[in-house]
């Protein structure tokens, strides 16, 4: 390891922290999910139900297709400049396509635009969430020390 993690930090600040940042990740796409069948008729033309809740489903689906490429770009990013300002980022990033979320217009108030703006709020999501869990991964891993290292870790899947 060529940058050994600082120790003045406590394992249990360090875990707590992951956990809240994953916690977040999955409470965003546990809700999507869960209003992807309200989003249909919101953001896609509502001449067939069934094509609109399909449609809310694959953006749904776009999210999760992206998380290796955030992995990767996230994980390379944190090698240059360090674990926690990327977890920041990555956090914030997610934070802010959610909240955007609820402040886009509808199909019926810009058109196609909607499901542009809803599916490109989804792949930040995804590219946001998919370097959040990497990251926080390895983050753990630095600091859990040299003893219980994988039970250390393992507390981020709780």
């Amino acid at each position: 390891m060529l940058n050994p993690p600082q120790t003045n930090h406590s394992y249990p600040k360090i875990a707590a922290a992951a956990c809240f940042g994953t916690f977040l990740e999955w409470y965003d796409f546990l809700t999507f999910a869960t209003l992807a069948v309200a989003f249909a008729p919101l953001f896609f033309p509502s001449s067939d139900p069934m094509t609109g809740l399909l449609a809310s489903l694959a953006t749904f689906g776009a999210g999760m297709v992206v998380r290796p490429l955030g992995a990767a770009f996230f994980g390379s990013l944190g090698d240059r400049i360090g674990r926690r300002p990327v977890f920041l980022i990555t956090i914030t990033l997610m934070g802010g396509a959610t909240f955007a979320v609820g402040f886009l217009p509808t199909y019926e108030q810009i058109g196609i635009w909607a499901p542009v703006c809803l599916v490109t709020l989804r792949l930040l999501q995804g590219l946001s969430a998919g370097g959040e869990i990497g990251g926080s991964a390895v983050y753990l891993t630095e600091h859990a020390g040299s003893s219980n290292r994988g039970l250390k870790t393992s507390v981020l899947q709780l």
